[in-house]
């Protein structure tokens, strides 16, 4: 066999072998939604009956703090949520929008958009912000948002508000504070 000839047939088969592994790789990542369980999450944030999952993101990113006075508490401050900015990643790593606010905005690269109200908020562990489940408003754009009707916030890994001091000498300062969360978007069956 001529030197050309094996070196074709390796490149064949090593295509073979590659598009195998794709495939394979592709496969393990297509039935997310199918697998996506709510049994572990508090009743408060599980989104009712009747819908399914539509898309799984993880965001990363930073939430921004600014000392306040407390509302109505004369000579008290606090840390008070000014907004998340965050890439939205599907789960092999891959971005495929943004969460920003206020408002609250999960934005997707296709241009679809939607806002939410916030329906209630469970407790995820000492250093970690809240789970969240949140109604959405109808979507902006045509795309992958469109048609979401509840978004969850699970899987929460920091964020809380910065342990630093607020008082009076700092009143009007911002804070960053780096955080991870899944959101996973529903929409009706």
């Amino acid at each position: 066999m001529k030197l050309s000839n094996r070196i074709a047939a390796r490149v064949t088969a090593l295509s073979a072998i590659l598009a195998s592994a794709f495939i394979a790789g592709c496969a393990s990542m297509s039935p997310m939604a199918a697998t996506y369980s709510q049994d572990a999450l508090p009743d408060a944030v599980k989104v009712p009956a009747g819908h399914k999952v539509a898309m799984q993101t993880v965001g990363v990113g930073m939430i921004t703090y600014e000392c306040r006075a407390k509302k109505d508490m004369a000579g008290q401050y606090e840390w008070a949520f000014v907004g998340p900015d965050a890439a939205l990643n599907d789960r092999s790593g891959s971005k495929i929008g943004k969460y920003y606010g206020p408002p609250a905005t999960w934005e997707n690269m296709d241009g679809s958009k939607v806002t939410a109200t916030q329906v209630a908020v469970a407790p995820a562990g000492t250093g970690n912000i809240p789970y969240q489940l949140v109604k959405a408003n109808p979507a902006m754009g045509n795309g992958a948002m469109t048609g979401v009707t509840y978004i969850q916030r699970v899987a929460t890994k920091g964020g809380v508000a910065p342990a630093s001091a607020c008082d009076a000498g700092n009143m009007g300062s911002k804070q960053t504070v780096n955080y991870q969360a899944d959101y996973i978007f529903w929409k009706m069956m």
